[in-house]
């Protein structure tokens, strides 16, 4: 296992790159079921190794009629739309049947143009790389964002999964030339697939610290004397019945849910009937706000109104609202699960507490706001954490030192390719 440090590339040393997120496209609206993390990682990590001087494309499968077959995202990025089965939203986990036909595709353009090297971002488009990075003898990066391991291991018969997800998860890791872990916990996990230590390096996700900042706008206060908030997707996994349960043993707290389809829609959604029902039953339903998806200049507004920010999830492969809400100089309680134990330094940032227990989730949080100059040193010290080791450029060198390293060890791999 290797965490690689920044370089800096030089004149005439620019790489011509492959993203590929099938089902995770960077010009999404974040909050849906199957758009969250993954979006934005793949967007801020095509950006900002365009800043360091090379040339991305992202490939993407095309889920709108409308939609143009490339789109210019920004200079030295360039999204293109891959047609892999209908052009229209399916649910990821329905997606395996087009897999094949979007390495085809991808297959036929780099055999015209190859890129210098392909990364591929989830399960199915490393399988769909893996295909044309085979079929070219081009090197082929990964990265996970999940695991079907651990997914099997806490949804159990709930896990919606293809059933040949773990198996095509273990023909990836032991395909590519390298995998891209995004914390310690999924090394341990990878081992257990027989994708030995050192096949893999670990980068971490990283976060906007211009657009996350104390500095700034924040959303209007609530009614209550503080605030809780829990941003990310709308599913299960990410435990805001937890949040709400606790909220039963902290009477002057509010709890703002953000995060799931658009506000108009919001009252129309199950888990959002779900979590409603569990509130009226505790009897904090009066205390529980449900915001629906925000648009992404929102966020930081909304993470600077409270005084705690939750991440209770049942397990988190990363976990990007730890990073976010540091940034903005908010204490986290966070479960203390996969990349929440890298990224939330206790006591220093925040609390680490079990996963599924509001008791322990409520006391962690009920400390915090009990002490307003404990909440202001954790806050402070989570923000020069991000700045110290998750800051987007700092995310691609280390990213673009783990590609020279695999570029080094195939010395006929080019850098050349298609210019964006």
């Amino acid at each position: 296992m290797t965490s690689q440090g920044p370089i800096h590339p030089t004149d005439g040393d620019a790489l011509s790159i492959a993203l590929v997120s099938e089902h995770a496209s960077p010009l999404a609206v974040l909050g849906g079921v199957d758009a969250g993390g993954q979006n934005v990682h793949v967007a801020r990590l095509a950006s900002a190794l365009a800043d360091r001087g090379h040339r991305v494309i992202v490939y993407t499968r095309r889920d709108a009629r409308d939609l143009p077959d490339r789109v210019r995202l920004r200079g030295g990025v360039e999204v293109r739309h891959v047609p892999a089965g209908p052009p229209e939203q399916i649910p990821k986990d329905e997606l395996l049947p087009h897999v094949l036909s979007f390495g085809r595709y991808m297959a036929r353009e780099w055999q015209a143009r190859p890129p210098g090297l392909v990364h591929s971002h989830f399960w199915m488009s490393g399988l769909a790389s893996l295909q044309a990075a085979r079929e070219l003898r081009l090197p082929l990066l990964h990265t996970y964002h999940a695991l079907g391991t651990v997914k099997r291991r806490h949804q159990k018969y709930a896990d919606t999964s293809p059933p040949a997800r773990i198996a095509c998860e273990t023909e990836v890791g032991l395909g590519c030339d390298r995998v891209v872990a995004t914390c310690r916990d999924e090394v341990l996990e990878l081992a257990r697939m027989s994708i030995t230590v050192d096949k893999v390096s670990v980068v971490p996700c990283g976060v906007d610290t211009a657009q996350f900042t104390p500095d700034g706008p924040a959303a209007d206060p609530g009614a209550h004397r503080y605030r809780l908030l829990q941003l990310g997707r709308l599913v299960p996994r990410k435990g805001a019945a937890v949040s709400i349960t606790a909220l039963t043993l902290l009477p002057e707290a509010e709890l703002v849910v953000v995060g799931g389809p658009p506000a108009d829609r919001i009252d129309a959604d199950p888990e959002v009937r779900r979590l409603r029902g569990i509130a009226g039953a505790a009897g904090v339903a009066d205390r529980v706000r449900f915001t629906g998806g925000v648009a992404s200049e929102e966020v930081a507004p909304l993470l600077r109104s409270a005084d705690v920010v939750l991440c209770p999830a049942d397990y988190e492969p990363f976990g990007i609202v730890p990073l976010e809400a540091m940034a903005c100089g908010k204490p986290v309680v966070a479960s203390a699960v996969g990349g929440h134990l890298d990224t939330v330094a206790d006591p220093a940032t925040g609390r680490l507490v079990p996963p599924g227990d509001p008791e322990a989730l409520a006391r962690a949080v009920g400390e915090l706001l009990a002490d307003p100059a404990l909440r202001k040193a954790c806050g402070a010290a989570g923000r020069r954490r991000v700045l110290s080791r998750y800051g987007w450029a700092g995310v691609a060198a280390a990213t673009e030192s783990v590609y020279r390293a695999v570029l080094a060890a195939r010395p006929t791999a080019t850098g050349g390719g298609e210019a964006v």
